[in-house]
């Protein structure tokens, strides 16, 4: 047989790397990878592609690991499968006996020997002269939902695996589960005004917030913008939710400060919060249009610096309050030790230089997290690593409050928390976990009519294979921390789980890849952290969703997220509100997106002309098709019958979102089978700018906008309770009263398409 050419095994690495031949764009056009950008994301990946012999070595030397292992690092199965372990030995050694020791995650312990000759064979390989093949052995316990350690001992070869037994269907609890619907109000918690926060939407407004939802909407949860720890810096620096510093950890800015339990015990700070100065900074925050960040920043961390203070008091007496923080800290383990410590450097190497900013400015020492120096930092400033590990405990609480608080006032999810896809590339994430994200890509996605460049989005993708080789460890806590004191869990972009777009250094976002991820072990996890935590899950599947996609979170019970703008048939048209599928968060916007009353006016096109995106020509152009979508739901709303008989039906005739058309799509919404509906908040009170104009930066003012009113006028001024009357209404017209049984039948559902 003719030898391989160099193209040929450099297709046979990428397909077994997982990287795609190429792919579909949204125009119908097929784009193949490159040589170069295949070559590019397999050394990324740790192959040697530059020519013949060395990719043919590399893939030989991939191959040999694989094999010459006696276990997988992890398995990941079905709980209604018969637990099964696949075993790889040299064929010599099929005469012996194999030693099997199972370690439930309860701790109950079983073992058992086997003759590897009697195990069936499910696979074989000649590398290097000698033969290895693969036998299935039957686990002799039932292992339950969980994490597992199973153990091997063949001869003088040891091995262990994390064995992760799953459902086969997320949470949907009993309501959903039945069928109901429920609704609920997502808010970007930072910007919310209210007479008690310091200029930045605070814990203490979440509960009000609670509140006003359970007694004036009747409505089932309260969505909420990533609450991921950042690094509360200046404007253009990037303030955003969804490319956090860590996405484990929470943004102590939310926290509310004077319900602390240390702030009424500590003299020193509530006479500093009575003083005049503070008193100013307060009024001016609150003020203030925009969430300054620093400022906020700032004078909150003066706070927390003394009530920690109060707190240390207690330290050493180990009072009932520090066994509960060590208990804390032992359940958070390396994973808190480490985010604390990156930042108690990042404090102290900035306070010695103001120009080091980011991590690799730090000296190198300090750069890896498990260095001597750093360990000797982390035990001479213990103080002020034990002081960011003391924040994420009392936001621990203070979340812990809030959910308890939904729940006690009969919301049937409570909190809707929002898990981001990306992470800061220079935050602690990158510091404390960098084996986990793959140098040499970056994470984006390929050209569309929303952005014909493509988008970079300027973070490496993750090392699923060093998430196999951890057992998942790190991919498990993501959820499992995202989900903790909430009832349901937005995952950003949940096709990364199928498959990310990774685009090479060197190259723009027209030059890059689609690469497979391990989408079956990652979705059970999922399901798993899911029913663990009772938690419902929400897919972000907006953008290029391959079928396959929405096939496997339909069979695992994870529900879709439709937005009213990308609701389209095949004619262009806006999906009548009976083609909704049912298993499905069904939205109006995002925080990307226009608002509502945004669409109607063109805010939206004013901000990307004003930001210098368009030119004369497009700014036409986006015009004149926006008036084209706008008649096009005229027609759906009417088609609905949504609209009162006398209002006009062509669109010149709204240049603004009346009452009339404000109700009607809210209630095509309500009316949807889809059985969760969220309403943003700057949709329910018709305000004009969106959170965030995708592609900019200080050309406009992303993620700081506050809320049209503040926590109290939502009660009581007479246009937000006209706002709030009519959502309501709608709540209870179609059945999704605080997680009611549906009053009627939600007809024309359909299948996830």
């Amino acid at each position: 047989m003719p030898s391989e050419t160099f193209e040929q095994v450099l297709d046979r690495a990428a397909s077994q790397c997982g990287i795609d031949p190429g792919y579909w764009d949204i125009w119908g056009r097929y784009h193949s990878n490159s040589t170069e950008a295949k070559q590019t994301i397999l050394r990324a990946m740790g192959l040697v592609p530059d020519d013949l012999e060395s990719l043919q070595r590399s893939l030989a030397e991939r191959a040999r690991r694989e094999w010459e292992r006696l276990l997988p690092p992890a398995v990941v199965v079905s709980v209604s499968l018969d637990p099964q372990l696949t075993l790889s030995v040299p064929i010599e050694s099929l005469g012996e006996r194999v030693h099997i020791s199972i370690r439930r995650e309860d701790g109950h312990t079983a073992d058992c020997e086997l003759y590897l000759a009697d195990l069936p064979q499910s696979g074989s390989i000649e590398m290097d002269g000698r033969t290895w093949v693969r036998r299935q052995a039957r686990i002799p316990i039932d292992l339950p939902l969980g994490y597992h350690e199973i153990s091997v001992q063949l001869g003088s070869t040891h091995a262990t695996t994390r064995y992760i037994v799953t459902p086969d269907r997320a949470w949907t609890g009993p309501h959903l589960g039945a069928g109901g619907r429920a609704a609920g109000i997502s808010m970007s918690l930072y910007g919310v005004r209210s007479a008690h926060n310091w200029g930045c939407g605070d814990f203490g407004d979440l509960l009000e917030i609670v509140d006003w939802v359970a007694e004036e909407l009747q409505a089932s949860f309260v969505g909420l913008n990533p609450l991921h720890a950042i690094h509360n810096r200046r404007r253009p620096y990037n303030t955003s939710p969804y490319l956090p510093n860590c996405s484990f950890y929470q943004n102590f800015l939310y926290l509310d400060i004077e319900s602390m339990d240390d702030f009424a015990r500590c003299r020193r700070a509530r006479d500093l919060r009575a003083s005049p100065e503070v008193s100013r900074e307060i009024e001016d925050l609150r003020a203030s249009p925009f969430v300054e960040y620093e400022r906020v920043s700032a004078l909150k961390l003066r706070f927390l610096k003394r009530l920690f203070a109060q707190f240390l008091r207690e330290w050493r007496k180990g009072s009932a309050r520090v066994r509960e923080l060590r208990a804390f800290l032992d359940r958070e383990g390396d994973l808190l030790e480490k985010f604390a410590t990156y930042c108690a450097l990042d404090e102290h190497l900035h306070r010695l230089n103001p120009d080091v900013w980011l991590w690799p400015q730090w000296p190198e020492a300090y750069q890896d997290p498990d260095s001597p120096e750093t360990r000797a930092f982390r035990k001479r400033h213990w103080r002020n690593v034990l002081f960011y590990e003391f924040l994420q405990w009392q936001i621990d609480i203070q979340l812990r409050r809030a959910q308890q608080h939904a729940r006690e006032r009969h919301l049937s999810i409570g909190l809707y928390h929002d898990l981001a896809l990306a992470t800061d590339r220079f935050g602690s994430d990158l510091w404390a976990h960098r084996p986990f994200y793959v140098a040499g890509c970056r994470v984006g996605s390929p050209p569309d009519d929303f952005a014909p460049k493509g988008q970079d989005w300027g973070f490496p993708p993750p090392n699923a294979e060093r998430h196999r080789e951890d057992g998942y460890r790190l991919f498990a806590e993501s959820i499992r921390k995202n989900c903790r004191n909430g009832g349901a869990l937005r995952i950003d972009h949940v096709m990364r789980l199928f498959r990310l777009y990774w685009i090479p250094d060197g190259c723009d976002a027209t030059l890059g890849a689609y690469v497979k991820e391990r989408s079956d072990d990652f979705v059970r996890i999922l399901a798993l952290e899911s029913v663990r935590n009772q938690v419902v899950v929400v897919g972000e599947d907006l953008g290029t969703v391959e079928p396959e996609v929405r096939k496997t979170l339909a069979r695992f019970g994870i529900f879709s997220y439709r937005l009213f703008y990308f609701e389209k048939n095949q004619q262009n048209e806006f999906r009548r509100s009976s083609e909704y599928p049912a298993q499905a968060l069904v939205s109006s916007t995002t925080h990307d997106l226009p608002t509502l009353a945004g669409f109607w006016l063109g805010t939206d096109i004013e901000a990307r002309r004003a930001a210098g995106m368009l030119d004369d020509e497009g700014f036409r152009a986006q015009t004149e098709n926006r008036m084209r979508e706008k008649q096009k739901m005229l027609d759906v709303l009417a088609g609905e019958k949504l609209l009162p008989d006398h209002m006009p039906r062509y669109a010149a005739a709204y240049p603004e979102l009346t009452g009339e058309l404000h109700n009607a799509i809210v209630g095509f919404l309500a009316e949807t089978p889809s059985q969760l509906l969220a309403i943003n908040e700057e949709d329910l009170t018709k305000e004009l700018e969106q959170q965030n104009l995708p592609g900019t930066t200080w050309q406009y003012p992303n993620w700081g906008r506050k809320m049209r009113y503040t926590v109290e006028q939502l009660r009581s001024d007479g246009e937000a309770r006209d706002y709030t009357t009519m959502f309501r209404n709608w709540i209870v017209r179609s059945g999704r009263r605080n997680g009611a049984p549906a009053a009627r039948s939600a007809t024309g559902g359909t299948e996830l398409q």
